[in-house]
């Protein structure tokens, strides 16, 4: 008889990047995602961080139903660039700073289930943002970690990302402290570009104004000087010819 070893196979575990459902519930919250990703992107760009959008968190190693999509997500001291997905125990950060865009149909899941979720987790911050101010108060409350538990934030601005928020229509205008100075949505850095490159065209026409009229006054005064030397080989010549007469030029008045 020949006998069998036990094999022990363990099936790898499908972690799904996608489930089909829609990115966003209309227009203006899939824009106020799309742009708050990229404003955010475009802010932590050369540091130890990422930005996701709308990509699965998997929170419980094993479990690949335990997952939920943050709207935009900021993960420091993890490695830039985008993933698929975001596994917490394979990267070894839970997100700092979580972002929805919240509306009344979602308001229990965004305002019990994932506030919940996301204070257990560890996640510093937690803001909801409603574009339509369909139920949330002036359309941006956000919540910050003080020990375990979530309280609300009051000064209207983002401790970990250092950046002061302001509600701007049906958008999140985000303002560093450092500066001041509003973080561009990407209309708005379109807009800026065409207005510094339609200003160093028309700089660079003044300095080829320029160059074309000193080239003029060069040319002007380069005939000016070749009027004056044949006016003075002129002279010359009339003062060599008396003296061919015998006629001192000095002595004509």
């Amino acid at each position: 008889m020949t006998a069998t070893l036990p094999v022990s196979i363990e099936s790898e575990i499908f972690y799904p990047s996608a489930d089909g459902q829609p990115v966003a519930e209309t227009y203006d919250h899939l824009y106020a995602l799309l742009t708050t990703l990229e404003v955010l992107k475009q802010y932590v760009a050369n540091r130890q961080a990422t930005v996701l959008g709308n990509q699965f968190l998997y929170y419980a190693q094993g479990f690949p139903k335990l997952r939920v999509a943050p709207d935009v997500m900021v993960i420091f001291d993890v490695a830039p660039g985008g993933r698929d997905n975001y596994k917490i125990w394979e990267e070894g950060q839970v997100p700092t700073v979580i972002f929805e865009m919240t509306s009344f149909g979602t308001k229990g899941q965004d305002e019990i289930f994932k506030k919940t979720l996301y204070e257990q987790l560890g996640v510093k911050e937690y803001w909801l943002f409603d574009p339509k101010g369909e139920w949330v108060e002036q359309q941006l409350r956000g919540y910050r970690l003080r020990g375990d538990i979530y309280e609300p934030i009051q000064d209207g601005r983002s401790e970990p990302l250092q950046l002061r928020l302001v509600v701007e229509g049906r958008l999140i205008g985000f303002y560093p402290e450092d500066t001041g100075e509003k973080l561009l949505i990407p209309d708005e850095l379109a807009e800026a570009l065409g207005q510094e490159v339609l200003a160093r065209q028309q700089a660079e026409e003044l300095v080829e104004q320029e160059r074309q009229r000193a080239e003029q006054e060069r040319q002007r005064a380069e005939q000016e000087r070749q009027r004056a030397e044949q006016a003075e080989l002129q002279i010359e010549q009339l003062k060599a010819r008396l003296r061919s007469l015998n006629v001192d030029p000095d002595n004509i008045q």
